[in-house]
C-alpha cells in the first residue's frame, strides 16, 4: 500500500501544542522517535496491526508500549469489557470482580498470598516502597543504575521538578555486580528497607541486558541475611516471559511484584502482589484511588490472563521473537550492518555495532515505518500473540529493505 503521508497527524499535533504541554508528552512525545518520519495519531488497531490518522497501516511492534499482549481489539478481552461496561464501570466501591481477579492472581503466581490494584506502573512500585519502609523500620532503597520504575519522584528519569531530598533516601548499584549490590547495601548497613529489581535490565538507549547466571539469586540471598524486601517491578515484562511472573524464569522470587502494562490488553490496570507476611504492613499503608476499583479494567485482565494461559501466547511470542531476531541478524551481516537484537525474545531490542548515537537506528526505524513496520529506534520492541509466521516474514522483507536504504 502506498504510503500517504502525515498530513493529519501533523495537523492534530500543531492543534495539541496550542492546548497540551508539548503537544504529546513522556515517552509517547514524538522527540523520541524520528520527528517528521512517524504517525503521531492512531485512528485504530486490530491485531498485530495499526492505522494512523491518515490511514497508513503498520504491523505493530511496540504494542502500546506493552499492554497489548494479545493483539489490538482482541474479541475475549473486548467481550468481557463491553458485558461490564453495561452493567457500569466506576461505584462507590469494588466490584466482585475485585475478588475474583485477586483470587485469581494470587492462584497463578506461586510466591504471592494477596494481590492490590491500582491503575500504573508507578503507582504500585512506589506503593512497594512504602510497604518496604513501613515493614522494616527502614528509610533507604536500592536500585540499579540507571533502572526505570516510574515517574515518582524518588526514580524518575528527569530531575525537573523534584528536589534532592527525593533522592537522599535511594542509592544505586550496577546492574549484575553482585559485588557492587553488597557493598552499597553495607555502605547503609541496617537502614536499607527493599532492593527493587527488573527481571532485566531495559532503559533506553542501551541493548538490554539478561540477568547472569546468580546475580538475581544473590540478592534474594542478600535480602533473606539482612532482613531487606525484594521488590520485581515486573510492569513491563510481566505476563509475556512466565504467567507467575518473570522471575520464575529464573528460579528465584520476590516478597513484592509489581505488574501493568499486559495485564489487561491495553485496558488501565495494574497491581502489587505480596507475601502473607507483608499483608497486615500493606493494609496499614494508605493507597487509593476513585477509579482503583473499576470493573471494565478488571473484568478484561480475567479475560487476557484466561486467554493468556489457554492460548500458549508466551510460548508463541517467544517463537515468534526467535524468528524476527534470526531474521534481523542474518539481514544485518549480509548488508554489512552488523546488529545485536537484546534481551527476551517476546521483548527485543535492535541496536547497531557503532552507533553510540542511534543515528543508524533512527535511520533504519524510519525506513521501516514508511514501508508499514512500526519499529523504534531506541525503546526495547513488544511481540504480541497475534503476531504470526507470516507477519514475521513480511516484517523481514521490509528490514531488509531497511538495510539496503542504510
Amino acid at each position: 500500500m502506498e504510503h500517504r503521508g502525515y498530513a493529519n497527524t501533523q495537523a492534530l499535533f500543531e492543534r495539541a501544542q496550542s492546548v497540551v504541554p508539548a503537544g504529546i508528552y513522556g515517552h509517547q512525545n514524538p522527540a523520541g522517535l524520528v520527528p517528521g518520519e512517524y504517525p503521531y495519531f492512531f485512528e485504530r488497531g486490530y491485531g498485530a496491526r495499526v492505522w494512523d490518522v491518515d490511514g497508513n497501516e503498520y504491523l505493530d511492534y511496540m504494542c502500546s508500549y506493552g499492554p497489548i499482549v494479545l493483539g489490538h481489539n482482541h474479541p475475549a478481552v473486548e467481550e468481557a469489557a463491553t458485558a461490564q461496561r453495561r452493567k457500569g464501570n466506576c461505584f462507590n466501591g469494588p466490584t466482585p470482580l475485585w475478588v475474583e481477579l485477586a483470587e485469581h492472581l494470587v492462584g497463578i503466581t506461586p510466591f504471592a498470598d494477596w494481590a492490590a490494584f491500582a491503575k500504573n506502573g508507578s503507582d504500585v512500585c512506589t506503593w512497594a516502597v512504602e510497604i518496604a519502609r513501613h515493614a522494616t523500620g527502614r528509610k533507604k532503597v536500592l536500585k540499579a543504575r540507571g533502572a526505570y520504575h516510574g515517574t515518582h519522584a524518588w526514580c524518575t528519569p528527569l530531575a525537573a521538578g523534584t528536589t534532592p531530598e527525593d533522592l537522599s533516601n535511594v542509592a544505586n548499584f550496577r546492574y549484575n555486580d553482585l559485588e557492587d549490590v553488597g557493598r552499597v547495601a553495607a555502605a547503609h548497613d541496617d537502614q536499607v528497607a527493599a532492593i527493587i529489581l527488573t527481571p532485566f535490565k531495559h532503559e533506553t538507549f542501551r541493548p538490554q541486558e539478561m540477568p547472569a547466571e546468580g546475580f538475581l539469586s544473590g540478592v534474594r540471598r542478600l535480602c533473606d541475611e539482612k532482613g531487606i524486601v525484594l521488590i520485581v517491578d515486573d510492569v513491563r515484562a510481566g505476563f509475556r516471559l512466565h504467567l507467575g511472573g518473570s522471575l520464575e524464569l529464573f528460579g528465584v522470587q520476590p516478597d513484592l511484584a509489581c505488574y501493568c502494562k499486559a495485564i489487561a490488553n491495553g485496558y488501565a490496570l495494574s497491581a502489587c502482589l505480596g507475601r502473607d507476611s507483608l499483608r497486615q504492613v500493606a493494609a496499614e499503608v494508605f493507597f487509593t484511588g476513585s477509579y482503583f476499583t473499576s470493573g471494565v479494567p478488571m473484568a478484561a485482565a480475567l479475560a487476557c490472563l484466561r486467554e493468556i494461559a489457554a492460548s500458549g501466547a508466551i510460548a508463541h511470542m517467544e517463537a515468534m521473537g526467535d524468528l524476527l531476531r534470526r531474521g534481523l541478524e542474518d539481514q544485518g551481516r549480509a548488508h554489512g550492518h552488523p546488529v545485536s537484537v537484546t534481551g527476551p525474545s517476546a521483548i527485543p531490542f535492535l541496536t547497531f555495532a557503532d552507533d553510540p548515537k542511534f543515528a543508524l537506528a533512527r535511520r533504519f526505524a524510519a525506513a521501516c515505518c514508511r514501508r508499514g513496520v512500526y519499529l523504534h529506534p531506541t525503546h526495547n520492541w513488544f511481540l504480541s500473540a497475534a503476531h504470526t509466521e507470516a507477519d514475521i516474514r513480511e516484517t523481514l522483507d521490509v528490514t531488509d529493505a531497511a538495510f539496503r536504504d542504510l
